[in-house]
């Protein structure tokens, strides 16, 4: 069965389980159904084909759910292996609480986060540093204070797709090129450092859905071109410093392309945990919603037309459109969950303190109106508690990274 906006029974049932289980709650809050976040996890895993999934923090920044995927210790379990990190200060914080293997997914240059992770021997061996620049390298010496010390580190190759003049992808690292990545790496061994991975993240196929038929063959020529390439830069860095503990690619829009390539040691999710709006439109895999939050009505300028409180949290990336949250049902306690074609204004959109929404059916004051966002675990930033929804309908609150006094940025 289909729902009004296209999505299968199993989500039509899960925003219904999150309204019956939170109507004594006041919003605005953020709920998760564990049913939905249990799927979405083993489809990732289904879809990496046997590769271990590495969970991108920042597309969650809750612990509690990363324990849950990640098990205690955020760790490995069922499939996932480790964490790759956003912030370096993240790293340490959930290095200290026991995660073992963690991958920082960017580069840094913050000295003392640097020094507190070379000079520390259980943070040092636990992790691993990403790098793409001599910069970097000098930076990490400087804050480790001993040249005896091996820093670990990943160098970030460029994965985006140039065709002539275009650049299709992310700006990212200067590395491209086999030769000069194994010399970068050269270089690294060098001055003493560990070289155990290389990563690839080719955001041309991982964060575009198939919106067309030129943007899915341009992700299949990107996917051909950066299978040779990353062959070639991979057997180039073990020729200069040996065999790769990791060979991190993908993303959860591109799961099942990334694994494919024997190249690849290990691939990357998170934000299919949850499901955003921007994993709407894919047509290589489903995924169900597991995020929602709710913000109550406090006013009806017009009778098509109410307006809740806040609102505004929209999605990183280039403004459009496709980064707003979108409002996809309301409910009240005598009706439940209604879809009510909701919209927003176009002339106002999401507001720092209300929005306003247009819809097919009667809302009111004092109903909730149920939004899912753009991305995922950006709008943990926003709130201190996730209240996570189980198949029985009971309910427990967990903090996000937030919650628990702590920003990242």
């Amino acid at each position: 069965m289909t729902s009004l906006l296209g999505r299968t029974s199993h989500d039509e049932t899960a925003l219904s389980r999150i309204s019956a289980a939170t109507v004594h709650l006041e919003p605005p809050f953020a709920a998760v159904d564990a049913d939905a976040l249990a799927t979405n996890a083993a489809d990732l895993v289904r879809r990496s084909s046997g590769l271990p999934v590495r969970v991108a923090s920042k597309s969650v920044r809750s612990r509690s759910v990363l324990e849950r995927v990640l098990g205690q210790g955020v760790g490995a379990a069922s499939g996932f292996r480790g964490i790759m990190a956003y912030s370096p200060h993240e790293a340490i914080w959930l290095a200290e609480l026991g995660a073992e293997d963690i991958l920082m997914g960017y580069p840094t240059v913050d000295a003392g986060a640097l020094a507190a992770i070379t000079r520390d021997r259980v943070l040092s061996g636990r992790i691993t540093l990403m790098v793409d620049d001599v910069a970097h390298l000098d930076r990490i010496r400087a804050a480790a204070g001993s040249d005896l010390v091996k820093p670990r580190i990943c160098i970030d190759v460029d994965a985006s797709l140039r065709l002539g003049p275009l650049h299709l992808g992310v700006r990212r690292s200067p590395l491209r090129e086999p030769e000069h990545v194994a010399e970068f790496a050269r270089t690294a061994k060098e001055r003493g450092f560990r070289v155990v991975g290389v990563m690839f993240y080719e955001a041309q196929i991982a964060g575009l859905p198939d919106s067309n038929i030129a943007v899915e063959l341009m992700k299949k020529v990107s996917a051909s071109e950066l299978k040779d390439r990353r062959r070639a830069v991979v057997d180039a860095v073990t020729t200069v410093v040996g065999p790769l503990e990791i060979v991190n690619s993908g993303g959860t829009g591109s799961l099942e392309i990334s694994s494919a390539d024997p190249n690849v040691t290990e691939v990357t999710a998170g934000s299919g945990l949850f499901s955003p709006t921007l994993f709407d439109r894919y047509t290589a895999f489903t995924a169900h919603p597991a995020l929602y939050f709710a913000l109550p009505v406090v006013r009806k300028p017009t009778e098509k037309i109410a307006t809740v409180f806040g609102g505004g949290y929209i999605a990183s990336g280039p403004t459009s459109r496709s980064r707003t949250p979108s409002p996809v049902a309301f409910s009240n306690t005598l009706r439940g969950v209604v879809r009510g074609g909701l919209k927003l204004l176009r002339n106002e959109g999401a507001g720092e303190v209300q929005t306003p929404v247009t819809s097919t059916d009667n809302v009111e004051i004092g109903d909730r109106v149920w939004f899912r966002h753009a991305k995922a675990g950006e709008i943990c930033e926003r709130l201190d508690t996730l209240h996570i929804v189980e198949s029985d309908g009971s309910i427990s609150a967990v903090p996000t990274y937030r919650g628990e006094g702590k920003t990242f940025g």
